[in-house]
């Protein structure tokens, strides 16, 4: 028996295998009479390939009266993880011949006067794409990949590459002479088990307390002595919306340290009245499909079970929770990766506005509360 790569005349082979392993097996042994079955399995990432033989074998007449039985045949049946097939449904509707809502999202202005604009806060764990998704986003606008944050990785995984609260201004796009959005996406140090952000630190951010540039550390948590402590945040400074960034490779890896951290940050931001919603990455990392073709990313199972598992970890509706693919590898853009980033941006806000029209029209939650008892 030989094995040897696919063959190059048979695409659909490598169509029917697709993110598999190609392999092709040839049986070189003569054979007499009836063959038994034969099995042959292989597996690659997420997914597993068997090849099985036809059960019978059947006679074929040669010269000189010799009678050679044929080999038994195979057949691929292919069990894919990872990749669901594109005729199912999509359980999530997306006109992607639409494009981008680049324009809507580049005239969004907040409703409130006295908020110039809107502050968005990334929060997760330590690499899950948090600076990546920042990148993404001015990507779209500027129309090439570039990187205005720092994206990296420190010899040990579970210490964060950034250390500061950094914010950044979105630019409209890449003319030297364009004009600023009226948006604020914020990037801090990543959750970790030992060394990360607290929750103590997390919540003064959210709360407006924290300077921009303050460098964080576990040894010395934000005080009101903190220099550049903000004591009386005004509706600008605060943040409007927390998004929780997960990482589709480890969602069912997180240890019970950090499920506890995120279900307490969770609970600690809904009492503040804060809008959160929760971006998904590395999804192209997870199917091998969406990995070639992001417009899948809402057909098939798998990547639905994904979401599933974010909404188990954060208690959130699958409504407030969205996929996307940060630009990584890649130095010219995708219509569809566009579409997908620019989609969460664009629930991103929706959040915003949400927060912006409770907090600007009523005030705070607990001064609501104050007023409502003292008109009874």
């Amino acid at each position: 028996m030989r094995v040897a790569t696919d063959h190059p005349k048979h695409p659909q082979h490598r169509e029917r295998a697709a993110g598999l392993l190609p392999v092709r097996l040839v049986m070189a042994e003569k054979t007499e009479g009836k063959s038994s079955p034969f099995s042959f399995a292989f597996t690659a990432p997420n997914s597993e390939c068997n090849l099985r033989s036809s059960p019978e074998t059947k006679p074929v007449m040669s010269g000189k009266g010799k009678t050679i039985i044929a080999p038994p045949t195979f057949t691929i049946s292919s069990s894919q993880n990872a990749c669901p097939s594109s005729e199912e449904s999509p359980w999530r509707q997306v006109d992607w011949s639409a494009g981008a809502p680049v324009e809507s999202i580049r005239s969004y202005k907040p409703a409130p006067d006295s908020v110039p604009a809107a502050r968005v806060l990334l929060v997760g764990p330590v690499g899950v794409g948090k600076s990546s998704f920042i990148n993404s986003i001015q990507s779209v606008f500027y129309g090439r990949v570039v990187n205005r944050t720092m994206v990296g990785t420190s010899l040990n995984s579970s210490v964060s590459f950034t250390k500061q609260l950094q914010s950044f201004q979105l630019y409209g796009s890449r003319d030297r002479d364009g004009e600023s959005m009226a948006l604020v996406l914020s990037d801090m140090v990543g959750l970790g088990e030992t060394n990360g952000l607290t929750l103590h630190d997390t919540l003064a951010v959210i709360k407006g307390h924290v300077p921009e540039g303050h460098t964080f550390s576990a040894c010395c948590p934000v005080m009101t002595d903190t220099p550049g402590y903000v004591k009386e945040p005004s509706l600008a400074e605060k943040v409007h919306c927390v998004v929780f960034v997960v990482s589709g490779l480890e969602i069912s890896s997180y240890s019970d340290t950090m499920k506890s951290t995120l279900h307490q940050l969770r609970e600690h931001i809904s009492a503040l009245g804060v809008q959160q919603v929760a971006v998904l990455t590395h999804v192209d990392k997870v199917c091998a499909k969406t990995a070639r073709d992001i417009s899948q990313v809402y057909n098939g199972s798998l990547l639905k079970q994904a979401v599933l598992k974010v909404g188990d970890l954060l208690g959130m509706p699958l409504s407030s929770i969205v996929p996307v693919k940060n630009y990584s590898e890649e130095l010219e853009l995708d219509p569809h990766t566009d579409t997908l980033l620019l989609g969460a941006l664009d629930h991103i806000l929706q959040s915003v506005d949400l927060y912006l029209r409770d907090h600007s029209e009523r005030g705070s939650p607990e001064r609501a509360v104050s007023s409502a008892s003292a008109s009874s």
